[in-house]
Formats: C-alpha cells, sequence, structure tokens
C-alpha cells in the first residue's frame, strides 16, 4: 500500500491538492448452496468490531499480477475449506474511489465441496455460517453485515440471478479456464479452455 498527494487542476481551472490510496485489487467470493450463502466473520481492527461477510483477500506481498480467478479459489478455500466446481465472474467494483485506487473482483461460487481449512494467522479467530435469504436479510438489518463490497457483491449476485437480455456474466468451470482483459472495457471476461 502507497498513500500519495497529486498536485491537480480543478475543473475550474484553480490547483488542488489530492490524496490517494494505492492498494492491489482483491478478490471476494460469494459462496452460493442451498438456497443460501456461506459467510465468515472476524474482528475488524479499523472499525473495532466482528461483522459477517464474504470471503475475501488480496494475494500475500509478491503474488501481484496473478488472475484474479485463482485469487478467488484460494480465499475460498483458505477461508472457509470450500472449492468450488464452478466460479462465476459477477463484475468488479471500486472499493472507495473517492480516495482509494484498489478494486474488487466478484465471483459466484457454485458445486462446492467441503475440505480443510487454510487460514492465516490473523483468521484465526475467524468464524464461519451459512445464512439463508431471511438470515441474511436480519444479519443486514441487525447491522452485522457492514461490509460495503459485502452488499455490493450482493447486489450484483440480485442482478445476476435476474432473466437478462442475453447479456451475462461468465463462468469458469475449472482450472483450464482464465481470465483475460477484454480489449474495449479492460475487465476480465472468460476465455475457456486456455
Amino acid at each position: 500500500m502507497t498513500v500519495r498527494e497529486d498536485d491537480i487542476q480543478r475543473p475550474d481551472g484553480s490547483p488542488g491538492l489530492y490524496g490517494v490510496v494505492d492498494k492491489p485489487d482483491y478478490a471476494l467470493v460469494i459462496p452460493r448452496e442451498d438456497d443460501g450463502v456461506h459467510l465468515v466473520e472476524q474482528y475488524r481492527y479499523p472499525v473495532g468490531g466482528r461483522y459477517w461477510e464474504f470471503p475475501q483477500g488480496s494475494w500475500p506481498e509478491g503474488h501481484h499480477g496473478e488472475a484474479p480467478l485463482d485469487l478467488a479459489r484460494a480465499e475460498l478455500r483458505e477461508e472457509t475449506g470450500l472449492s468450488a466446481e464452478h466460479m462465476t465472474y459477477l463484475g468488479r467494483l471500486h472499493v472507495a474511489y473517492g480516495y482509494a485506487s484498489q478494486g474488487c473482483h466478484v465471483f459466484l461460487a457454485e458445486g462446492l465441496t467441503r475440505g480443510a481449512l487454510q487460514r492465516e494467522a490473523s483468521e484465526a479467530d475467524m468464524r464461519q455460517r451459512w445464512a439463508d435469504r431471511a438470515e441474511w436479510r436480519a444479519l443486514v438489518r441487525a447491522g452485522r453485515i457492514t461490509d460495503a463490497a459485502t452488499l455490493a457483491a450482493h447486489a450484483l449476485l440480485a442482478l445476476h440471478d435476474e432473466p437478462h437480455d442475453g447479456t451475462c456474466a461468465e463462468s469458469y468451470g475449472g482450472p483450464g479456464d482464465e481470465l483475460r482483459p477484454d480489449e474495449h472495457d479492460g475487465q476480465p471476461h472468460a476465455e475457456a479452455g486456455r
């Protein structure tokens, strides 16, 4: 992570200073099973509390530039012990574009298989649960889910589940499928069997 201050010129021509936090993008995974989702809860130091969220994280130092799909699979396995037969890319979110460049790649994980947890030391107190739609809404209403990326990812999931006009998110069936940036919009898209 780096913090910088840029000298800028505002639209009215006046000079200004803009502070920017640069952090690498991360991946967030929505593990869906039996008409519900898996969530994790952990203590978040900056806000001084424990909250539920979708599994998410970034590569450790030295892994920057690797595929978001690989990161999503790794975070799912690490935090929940789950692996997914199918991963669907739902989109990229700006985390806090008023002051940070960081983005979040959102994936839907389905066809889940249980395995061993692989949590990092900082995740030792992490808890996990499955929540159906009613439980999800109750957690949001009670202020137990307040993570902006988790809430925005849930909105992307709702859009994904709606009937659509032929445009859709892209599925990833396994290790042979990769993400590539589309030359038109710079966002990752499927390139199966590559």
